[in-house]
Order: C-alpha cells, then sequence, then structure tokens
C-alpha cells in the first residue's frame, strides 16, 4: 500500500524540470551578447513516457525496436530560427524574460503544494496538535 500514492514523487519530478528549464533559459540570457549563439530550449517527453505505460504494441517481427521507455525523460536543443542580432545571436530577450518568470511562477506553486503536503502529512502523525 502506498500512503503517498505518488503524488510527492510527480511533484519531486516536476521541481526538477522546471530546474532543468530555469538553467536552460539563464543560459540564453546570459548570452544574450555571444556571437552566434543560438537559444536552446528544453522539450520533455512525459507525455510520449506516460503513453507507454498506458499502451501496448504487438511486435510482429524480431527485429523490430521494443516498445518501451527509453533514454531520459528531457533533452535540450538549438533554436536554428533567425537570428534577430547582426552578430548572429538568436536569443530573444522578451521571450527569455517571459519564459523565466511563468518558470518561476510554476516552480514556486510546486514549493507551495510539495509544502502543503508536508504539513498534512506533519498534521496526521501528530494527531492534529
Amino acid at each position: 500500500m502506498n500512503i503517498f500514492s505518488g503524488t510527492i514523487s510527480n511533484l519531486e519530478n516536476a521541481m526538477s524540470r522546471a530546474n532543468v528549464k530555469q538553467k536552460v533559459i539563464s543560459n540564453n540570457i546570459a548570452n544574450i551578447d555571444t556571437p552566434n549563439y543560438k537559444s536552446k530550449n528544453v522539450t520533455f517527453r512525459d507525455m510520449l513516457s506516460e503513453a507507454n505505460t498506458t499502451l501496448s504494441a504487438k511486435k510482429t517481427y524480431q527485429g523490430h525496436i521494443e516498445f518501451s521507455k527509453t533514454g531520459s525523460n528531457y533533452s535540450v536543443v538549438s533554436s536554428n530560427r533567425t537570428s534577430y542580432q547582426e552578430n548572429g545571436n538568436n536569443v530573444d530577450i522578451d521571450q527569455e524574460m517571459s519564459e523565466l518568470a511563468k518558470n518561476q511562477i510554476q516552480y514556486n506553486a510546486l514549493v507551495e503544494r510539495m509544502s502543503s503536503k508536508f504539513n498534512s502529512l506533519k498534521t496526521v502523525l501528530t494527531g492534529g496538535k
């Protein structure tokens, strides 16, 4: 019997993803004036991973790749869109600052939810005292 129902683990994973995204956005902002720097973005593969747990595939040939979770749950990819600056840099500071603020709000909400979960557990363990 799992008394935590996976909520704390899910919150921890979401906080970890927000942390990775924060680092990538901060790196983009730090390189705003670096010539030929291409902005990076984080892509998460959780939806595909979740689909793998609910979907099944029939393997009709031994040479087929297994239908299972593989690799990390995120990747950092460079954006090769057009340059915003004359030096070849394509970091859009307005977009990066917007993403930074959005990510920070999400992270703070996750921290609040995690804190609430632990406070509920504390209340249960102390008998409401």
